[in-house]
């Protein structure tokens, strides 16, 4: 890449989905790594005891604590990639026929292909630990196994009318996805609908859900659009510059995780992830140029990134239920937390680790990894359209 003194901004007037990009591996490596983040942040947290009040932890527990703590950094990642990957893919069939109920088919098939599933296995893992009896029905909305709680969690009502289902803590910003889902095209509606009708009354259906919603989901939500925006931005830099923001963003988040609360996504800790966010878009936009498919690195980061962002999603939602169950039959875990202090449990902490990535990734094979084939027998039947073009990020997300 030529050097420039300074980099050069340029709006698209598509957001690129092609995979055969730099931009996109890097996607879907942060989407594969952030999964695997969290569910190495959880699974220390339940086997291990916390780290604060600890007389004299072991250097290699403190590593352990160090770099499985950056959770929330990982929700947030989700968040804007998600922006970038959905919003702009929204952006771009906007003024094609049908695009509205194309992306409702998009969403809902992203989100229950996995859920559905998910707490089907939750339940059963429930009635196998006596948590719940699978025999009674319950529809009260504040029982977390009731069929309000698994009706509502599909449709993002966690935090706001239900519990999370089954306990399953994560669930928590999946509601912030579901929203953002629904407040995006909206939102877009209200600037780019045909009629001065339609303009108005997306904007009345934005507001209205805006105003009813937490404060902290509408506040993120900037966030997901930060993501939207910057999908349409090319920026050319030279490498040294792509590496220095690359540093930078790292350096962020290192210092948040030091520094700063680092445990809640609320108004308090949203400057600080504002400021985690910044470098990682700079970086995506300047990578938007094709991948040199002679390039050994790059062509095996994409086969990890592609396999990792392939079952990141069922990962996210069934690490907990699979904790719940290796806690109450392996006994290991049964016996109480692992010792922070012996390198065998080391050793444990990284089976089971690797145990839960094995597992999710079998469980995606008749679900999540079928996504773009629903979505295409499900637009068949609808529409009698056929689904995005193979070789688009889209079609993963």
């Amino acid at each position: 890449m030529s050097f420039t003194l300074l980099p050069q901004f340029k709006v698209l007037p598509r957001t690129n989905l092609s995979q055969d990009y730099n931009h996109s591996i890097l996607i879907a490596v942060l989407r594969g790594l952030a999964a695997v983040e969290v569910a190495a942040a959880h699974l220390r947290a339940q086997v291990f005891p916390g780290l604060k009040g600890m007389q004299d932890p072991a250097l290699w527990y403190q590593a352990l604590a160090f770099f499985t703590g950056f959770g929330h950094q990982a929700v947030v990642l989700f968040f804007l990639l998600s922006g970038w990957l959905v919003g702009g893919s929204f952006l771009n069939r906007l003024r094609e026929p049908l695009s509205i109920k194309h992306y409702a088919v998009d969403r809902v098939t992203r989100l229950w292909i996995v859920l559905i599933p998910a707490f089907v296995l939750s339940l059963i893992i429930a009635g196998m630990t006596n948590a719940v009896d699978l025999g009674a029905v319950s529809f009260a909305p504040g029982n977390e196994y009731s069929a309000m709680a698994f009706v509502g969690n599909l449709f993002g009502f966690q935090e706001t009318a239900v519990p999370r289902f089954a306990g399953n803590f994560p669930l928590w910003s999946l509601a912030n996805e579901t929203w953002y889902y629904v407040l995006f095209p909206l939102l877009a509606m209200s600037f780019c609908a045909k009629s001065t009708i339609s303009r108005i009354a997306a904007a009345a259906m934005c507001m209205l859900i805006g105003v009813s919603l937490p404060g902290p989901i509408i506040l993120y939500f900037s966030l997901w659009l930060l993501g939207a925006a910057f999908s349409r931005i090319q920026i050319t830099a030279s490498t040294a510059q792509q590496i220095g923001v690359a540093c930078l963003w790292v350096g962020m988040a290192g210092y948040f995780r030091v520094t700063a609360g680092n445990d809640m996504l609320d108004a308090h800790s949203y400057f600080q992830h504002l400021i985690f966010s910044l470098p990682i878009m700079l970086l995506l936009s300047s990578l938007q140029t094709k991948t040199d498919p002679k390039r050994t690195a790059l062509m095996r980061a994409k086969k990890v990134g592609d396999v990792l962002a392939g079952f990141s999603f069922t990962l996210y939602v069934i690490h907990i239920p699979l904790l719940v169950l290796l806690i109450n039959f392996w006994s290991p875990l049964r016996a109480g937390r692992l010792s922070p202090y012996e390198l065998s449990s080391l050793a444990t902490y990284g089976i089971i680790l690797a145990g839960i990535l094995v597992a999710a990734y079998v469980f995606h094979l008749p679900f999540e990894a079928q996504t773009h084939r629903v979505r295409k027998y499900l637009k068949r039947k609808l529409f009698s359209t056929p689904e995005t073009a193979p070789g688009q990020v889209e079609s993963a997300v």
